[in-house]
């Protein structure tokens, strides 16, 4: 019963500083809630030139969940208070290291996402920036066998960068 009440007291910290309140908690997120107070976040569609069908879709879903888990921001459809928008624009891979024989023998796969994100409440803080993560494999691996895996722990360091980028503000 002590741990439990414990881990609520340190899951988060409220700070109130008379004209307005803001929260602080463990993942960083620094949000005056008083202010700001909706999320728009836009589909990002995949315009990389090689395409994989699930990619787009798992990183909406990441994105928008990344947001819902870790702030009070109600998620709306328009004129939200803050709003993120782009576009998936690279996805490719590469030779990384090279065997004693003279052969490839890891790859390195990487995703780059554009973000516009658009502060409706104070837009000195609006940007437009490119977030990129990878992920390396052994080339006797085949790219089918590792993609889902790979991808997806892309996603969730790319959904970090941004939540870092929009809603950590030390």
């Amino acid at each position: 019963m002590v741990s439990v009440a414990a881990a609520l007291l340190l899951s988060a910290c409220k700070l109130n500083f008379g004209l307005f309140e803001s929260s602080y908690t463990f993942n960083g997120a620094s949000i005056n809630y008083d202010e700001v107070k909706t999320i728009q976040i836009n589909d990002f569609p995949n315009r990389a030139s090689y395409v994989w069908g699930p990619m787009a879709g798992m990183f909406n879903n990441e994105l928008r969940d990344k947001f819902a888990s870790q702030t009070r921001l109600t998620s709306v459809n328009r004129n939200g208070d803050w709003k993120i928008e782009g576009e998936i624009t690279r996805y490719d891979q590469r030779n990384k290291g090279v065997s004693s024989e003279g052969y490839s023998a890891q790859t390195e796969l990487s995703i780059t996402v554009n973000v516009r994100f658009t502060n409706n409440k104070n837009h000195q803080e609006d940007f437009e920036r490119q977030f990129t993560a990878s992920q390396s494999y052994d080339t006797t691996q085949s790219l089918n066998s590792v993609q889902e895996e790979l991808v997806t722990v892309m996603i969730t360091d790319i959904c970090d960068q941004i939540f870092n980028a929009t809603a950590v503000n030390w």
